[in-house]
């Protein structure tokens, strides 16, 4: 991306190319050129160890507010996992995974110690999974 921007390219047609939003593209530039001066007066001076750490630094996402995550990716992938299985080989009266079924399944199994199906159908709806689009009436 950056490179792409150093060569002249703008934001929309480098997004377009790497299929970003324009948006993402103007902040990681932005950060960038705010610390370019830094970083050539940092070249001059540090060795490339440092340089190094400094370059990894301006290339980093800056933390983002809100709290932490309650999950771990590995916890999500497991909860994925579970549900691209039968729910009769879990012994489950249920033909297909329903939100409610899955987030006891995964708390029963001690991946996690607790989640809600609404939790769970976020989960599913955002990766594209099949049960998101179980109807309510159904998870219920």
């Amino acid at each position: 991306m950056l490179l792409a921007t150093a060569e002249g390219a703008t934001n929309t047609q480098v997004a377009t190319r790497l299929g970003l939003d324009r948006e993402t593209v103007r902040i990681w530039r932005l950060r960038w050129q705010e610390g370019a001066e830094r970083l050539g007066a940092a070249e001059a001076q540090a060795d490339d160890k440092t340089l190094r750490t400094m370059i990894e630094a301006t290339l980093s996402d800056k933390p983002r507010p809100g709290t932490p995550a309650t999950f771990t990716p590995e916890q999500l992938c497991q909860l994925m996992a579970v549900a691209c299985e039968s729910p009769q080989d879990a012994d489950r009266p249920v033909t297909r995974w329903t939100p409610r079924e899955l987030a006891d399944e995964v708390c029963k199994r001690g991946i996690v110690e607790r989640i809600s199906p609404r939790t769970v159908g976020r989960f599913l709806k955002r990766s594209g999974h099949p049960t998101a689009s179980v109807p309510v009436l159904a998870q219920q």
